[in-house]
């Protein structure tokens, strides 16, 4: 299959990375991009400017889901994990087999009400990810993933970088490269859609835990120590739902992990930081225009940890620090004492 079957590549949402893969694409193929907000649409097509990004001529927006998917073959979901099922529900009735999807959404779908979560109701079968979720909602089969590192500042500052397709189809992961590809975007792909669903989901929680502890003043070797212990709870975590461990340790895996969990850049590691400076988590929330995926997945699968008796301290101290208002310092304690008993106990 080419893109020259139709005239454009689709993105789904005019957030900051939907923007950012929009012009991406915009270097190999015409894209027309999806906003939900008429307003939105005008600003871009007319302007070719919109939440301080420039974007390509190549780009052309529209708020007609019909629209998008008659001319698109390829398409690139980029929305947040909480509002993904409602796009699918709504582009669903467009969309065929014919269609290929490839989505880059770094969250998680939950069948299930916080009160029944906290209540201890939750099971391993009311966490879907997008693939799952648009196999439910789509007659789209040939899916795959864009997996990290992708910091939008940096791609668009035309920084050299490397993601991952996860697709267990040859060909979505041929024509996102094809699409994607340039002189400083170097697209890997893998098999495992599943492994990199799951590690660029997790990384979030450990990216949100590097902020806090950065926001508390500590320094590089702790951060080192959480961020090598917290792939190793993801590891955990992905095995628990049948992924494997070596797409974890690579691109997919740990490079998104640094860079998530390092840079200022990086919505979790920057909402992190801010609640060790001394913010509310509440009003963060409430004040952040884009969702820090990390917060509602760290308070899923620290739930779901209870329920499967999973040995997860790291995800066990942010989740009683963030939401119970635990003492810091104790919980740091607790992890410098924890009796871990070798440093790397699980590989393939």
């Amino acid at each position: 299959m080419t893109t020259e079957k139709k005239a454009f590549v689709g993105v789904i949402g005019a957030g900051s990375f939907g923007l950012t893969v929009a012009n991406l694409l915009s270097h190999n193929v015409k894209v027309l991009l999806f906003a939900r907000k008429p307003e939105v649409v005008q600003q871009i097509n007319e302007h070719h400017f919109f939440e301080n990004v420039v974007i390509s001529r190549q780009v052309t927006a529209t708020n007609d889901p019909k629209y998008l998917a008659d001319h698109c073959t390829l398409l690139f979901p980029v929305i947040s994990s909480d509002a993904f099922r409602a796009v699918m529900q709504l582009f669903g009735p467009y969309l065929k087999p014919s269609h290929l999807i490839i989505h880059a959404t770094k969250g998680f779908d939950i069948a299930i009400h916080d009160e029944d979560i906290t209540a201890g109701k939750l099971r391993k079968e009311h966490i879907m990810t997008m693939s799952q979720v648009i196999k439910e909602e789509t007659s789209v089969r040939r899916i795959g993933c864009l997996a990290g590192p992708n910091l939008a500042i940096e791609i668009m500052q035309g920084q050299p970088t490397a993601t991952v397709i996860g697709s267990p189809f040859e060909e979505v992961i041929a024509i996102g490269k094809k699409v994607l590809s340039s002189d400083v975007f170097h697209v890997f792909g893998t098999s495992d859609l599943l492994g990199a669903e799951f590690a660029g989901g997790l990384k979030n929680i450990f990216a949100l835990g590097s902020g806090l502890i950065t926001g508390k003043g500590l320094g590089k070797n702790i951060q080192a120590m959480l961020l090598t212990r917290g792939l190793m709870e993801m590891i955990y975590i992905g095995k628990a739902f049948g992924a494997g461990a070596r797409t974890f340790i690579g691109t997919a895996g740990i490079g998104d992990l640094i860079a998530t969990g390092t840079s200022e850049n990086s919505r979790n590691f920057s909402f992190g930081y801010k609640l060790g400076q001394g913010e509310n988590r509440k009003n963060l929330i409430a004040n952040t225009p884009e969702l820090a995926e990390g917060i509602r997945t760290l308070y899923i699968f620290h739930h779901l940890a209870l329920k499967l008796k999973l040995r997860l301290p790291i995800t066990k101290m942010l989740y009683q620090v963030i939401y119970e208002d635990f003492e810091f310092s104790e919980a740091l304690n607790y992890l410098i004492t924890y009796p871990y008993d070798v440093d790397v106990d699980i590989l393939f």
